[in-house]
């Protein structure tokens, strides 16, 4: 079965770090591009970062540009959100997600939730 489990979520206070990461099976990982996504309570699901499949392109939203980082390892089939400098208004339901143009196969994980608070 295909599945996408996220990790790595917790409370932390701001200025603060976390790694989130998300775990893949059931699918060929390489051929996907991935990316993270987060929604905060009352809003609108928003992209974070993505990461193409082939050469590993990333691109961010500009409210996490230079705190956080995007990276993938097609051997171990996970893909890794660090998140340093971390500000209240980061808190939210992070989401890993996987995209594949080709057939248009689209997968999500269920989240993990990262509180930043003092």
């Amino acid at each position: 079965q295909v599945q996408l489990v996220e990790s790595g979520g917790g409370l932390v206070q701001p200025g603060g770090s976390l790694r989130l990461s998300c775990a893949a099976s059931g699918f060929y990982f390489s051929n996907y591009a991935m990316s993270w996504y987060r929604q905060a309570p009352g809003k609108e699901r928003e992209l974070v970062a993505g990461i193409t499949s082939v050469s590993a392109s990333t691109n961010y939203a500009d409210a996490v540009k230079g705190r956080f980082t995007i990276s993938r390892d097609n051997a171990k089939k996970t893909v890794y959100l660090q998140m340093n400098s971390l500000k209240p208004e980061d808190t939210a339901v992070y989401y890993c997600n996987a995209f594949r143009s080709f057939n248009a196969v689209n997968y999500w994980g269920k989240g993990t939730l990262v509180t930043v608070s003092s």
